[in-house]
Order: C-alpha cells, then structure tokens, then sequence
C-alpha cells in the first residue's frame, strides 16, 4: 500500500448504512364550520373560498351542507395549520362581527 496507510481487507469496498429514521406522517385534523343563525351565507361563501382555496360552487357546497347540517368539513390539515385557519377564520367573522365558528377535531 501506498503511504503507510493500512488497509483492512475485510472492510475494503463496504459501505456503511445507517438504518433509515422512522419518518412518521403528521396527524391530520378536520376544520369544521358551524352552522349559526346569524352569519351569512355570502360571507361564508368568501371565507370558505378565502381561507380554505376551494372554488366558488365547492365554497357554495359547503356552505349549503353546514346551513342544511348543521356543520360541514371545510378542509384536512396538520394540526397547526388548522389552527391557523380556525384562527383566521375567527378574526375575519369578528371584524364582521359575525359569529361564525370552526373547531377542529382529528380526522
């Protein structure tokens, strides 16, 4: 060998693995809209397309399930992610002064 550098012949040409790391999924959270006697549609409509992206008929269909059911499931997110929607959602109605209310639970 060259240099004085010894070289173990039962380790030469292996490569070293490290086990892979267990990446586990975030858990995923319903946003839920309820239905309130207050609110308008309208204005549900907009939150619904505003906060959670979803088109002008899918804001509509939604907005109609949580009048005619009650509640209705706006969107699936990572946890924090739909607290921050449950967060602006809140601030938008209250400066309306709507009483519009989400929650989430775990999908």
């Amino acid at each position: 060998m060259s240099r004085g550098i010894e070289v173990n012949p039962l380790v030469e040409g292996q490569l070293k693995t490290r086990p892979k790391p267990e990446i586990k999924e975030p858990k995923l959270y319903k946003v839920i809209i309820h239905n309130d006697h207050y609110t308008t549609m309208d204005f549900v409509v907009y939150v619904i397309s505003t906060v959670f992206h979803k088109s002008a008929a899918e804001a509509t269909r939604i907005m109609l399930e949580v009048h005619n059911k009650g509640s209705s499931i706006a969107g699936i997110y990572p946890y924090d992610i739909a607290v921050t929607k449950i967060n602006k959602v809140h601030a938008m109605a209250r400066l309306e002064q709507f009483p519009l209310r989400c929650s989430c639970e775990e999908a």
